[in-house]
């Protein structure tokens, strides 16, 4: 993979928007991009979804740079020979063993008011370090700068949501929402921490659901349909939502954008009428992104009832995925490059060429992951408003499988949130995983 200057052409990064593409039916537009940008890698996914999940080695080409961390290195005991006596007579190591068998919460709240060694003991990061590293049995994934990065928590976190999906999830309620999409389910997405739900089909309507009334009230489940339309939501397969607060968005094939206000009983609030099928979305306070079949990525102001910011070509094919801040607009294309927009400068800031096409990001803080069309999980870190390729992940090496779901169908999307995990199934329902806690 080759991190290269912005050297783009005329026709890669353009603000034209005037071009204009010959008319084309969108369920035949979107077929035709199925088969070719998804049909091998699903069929590969339909062909393994019955196997046990297997370790899978990286080769050293895969594994572009290591980060390994130098050795942690325990301070010695603070306990004198004229004050030590029961535990805290014991090794160093040997306490933090014994630690290692109570709840993190347990020892970070209550063990440091024993006394002040073991507060001290327990206030050193380099003690959090080490349990957090022998609990995933590797090296932990690119963080912070250590001073900016809370160890306490992110052990806190780790092992208890290790110990949510422990003995393969047992603790988890599974339901199959399959009465209200009558087509292919191509994505999902959870809204108010997981107690509403919103699916997007080929049959091109945008489902709501109260998650609330699973096990209770199953009728209830599904609310309505969004929309006044009588023949779906829009007049085309349902392939993008994005949402921020209580509004949702949901781009189709029909090359529109129609917001929905949750709180207002679904209603809609606004219409991007675009040129192009749209295959991703952005969601932001101040901007919604959308990237475009004719391989633009536009910007629109939702606060000035979506007037247009700017529209730039900014890749050669197709646009399937975004990610966004209030400083880069990050897109990935079927033309197997990675850009970064600075918001700021108003230009394109660099251009990453790979291998395979990323069809899905996460952004957040310093890091951007993306997945592939070959299954494997890149990750970026910025350095200094440049992205640099850390690492790739082969799916179980790492991370490592805590849990995993078998599902008759290919999954095309997933959400989580809160105690909530939900996936659009190509076999027309909306699957749902619900967390005891």
């Amino acid at each position: 993979m080759d991190a290269a200057p912005d050297s783009s052409t005329e026709h890669q990064d353009s603000d034209n928007d005037s071009d204009t593409e010959s008319k084309v039916d969108p369920d035949t537009q979107a077929q035709e991009y199925f088969e070719r940008v998804l049909g091998s890698s699903s069929q590969s996914s339909q062909a393994s979804q019955c196997l046990p999940p297997t370790s899978l080695s990286v080769s050293d080409k895969a594994q572009v740079s290591d980060h390994r961390s130098p050795p942690l290195e325990l301070k010695k005991s603070p306990v004198t020979d004229d004050t030590a006596s029961g535990l805290l007579s014991l090794p160093l190591e040997l306490i933090l063993e014994i630690c290692s068998y109570l709840q993190p919460r347990f020892v970070l709240g209550v063990l440091p008011l024993v006394c002040k060694t073991l507060r001290d003991i327990l206030q050193d990061e380099v003690t959090w370090r080490i349990r957090l590293l022998k609990r995933i049995g590797s090296s932990y994934p690119v963080v912070e700068a250590d001073d900016a990065f809370n160890w306490p928590a992110a052990c806190i976190e780790l092992e208890e949501h290790l110990q949510q999906w422990a003995e393969n999830g047992r603790n988890t309620e599974h339901f199959s929402l399959a009465e209200g999409h009558f087509a292919s389910v191509d994505s999902v997405l959870l809204l108010q921490g997981g107690k509403l739900c919103v699916s997007g089909s080929r049959d091109r309507n945008v489902n709501l659901w109260d998650l609330r009334e699973l096990g209770k009230a199953p009728e209830k489940v599904l609310v309505k349909a969004l929309g006044t339309e009588r023949n779906g939501t829009h007049k085309g397969w349902v392939w993008s939502l994005a949402a921020r607060d209580d509004h949702v968005c949901s781009g189709s094939w029909d090359s529109t954008v129609k917001l929905w206000d949750i709180a207002a009983n679904g209603q809609q609030c606004g219409e991007i009428k675009g040129k192009a099928a749209v295959l991703c979305l952005s969601y932001l306070p101040d901007i919604l992104v959308t990237g475009t079949y004719d391989k633009k990525v536009s910007v629109y102001d939702p606060r000035a009832a979506l007037a247009p910011v700017k529209s730039r070509k900014l890749h050669s094919s197709a646009v399937l995925s975004l990610a966004a801040d209030e400083r880069f607009i990050l897109s990935g294309s079927e033309d197997r490059t990675l850009v970064c927009f600075d918001r700021r400068a108003n230009s394109v800031l660099q251009r990453l060429q790979l291998d395979s096409y990323l069809l899905t990001m996460s952004y957040h803080g310093a890091q951007l992951w993306a997945g592939d069309n070959n299954g494997q999980l890149y990750v970026f870190e910025n350095k200094g408003g440049c992205f640099q390729h850390i690492r790739i992940h082969v799916p179980t090496d790492p991370p490592k499988v805590i849990c995993s779901r078998t599902h008759s169908c290919v999954l095309n999307g997933i959400s989580v949130e809160g105690n909530m995990a939900v996936a659009a199934s190509g076999g027309v329902s909306v699957e749902v995983w619900k967390l005891s806690v």
